[in-house]
């Protein structure tokens, strides 16, 4: 279940790397422990939103479908 304190990115319609690009910038602009709830309907983003993650330092706490798409709640580093 998201929190209200998530930060939602919405990437539906968008295709790799856009729905990555979009969590980055999140990212960058949320304070350190704060959640990011990305929604992406483009299947690369099943691979590609775990291995940015790790390449970041951030978690990947949730997922989950909704819609037909596929939701990440990921919590940045710090």
């Amino acid at each position: 279940m998201t929190q209200d304190a998530d930060i939602l990115v919405d990437a539906r319609g968008h295709r790799c790397p856009v729905p990555t690009l979009k969590l980055r910038r999140a990212l960058e602009r949320a304070a350190a422990g704060a959640v990011v709830r990305l929604i992406a309907d483009d299947p690369m983003a099943r691979i590609d939103v775990p291995h940015f993650a790790g390449q970041v330092g951030a978690t990947v706490l949730e997922t989950g479908e909704l819609e037909g798409a596929a939701t990440f709640r990921v919590r940045k580093a710090g």
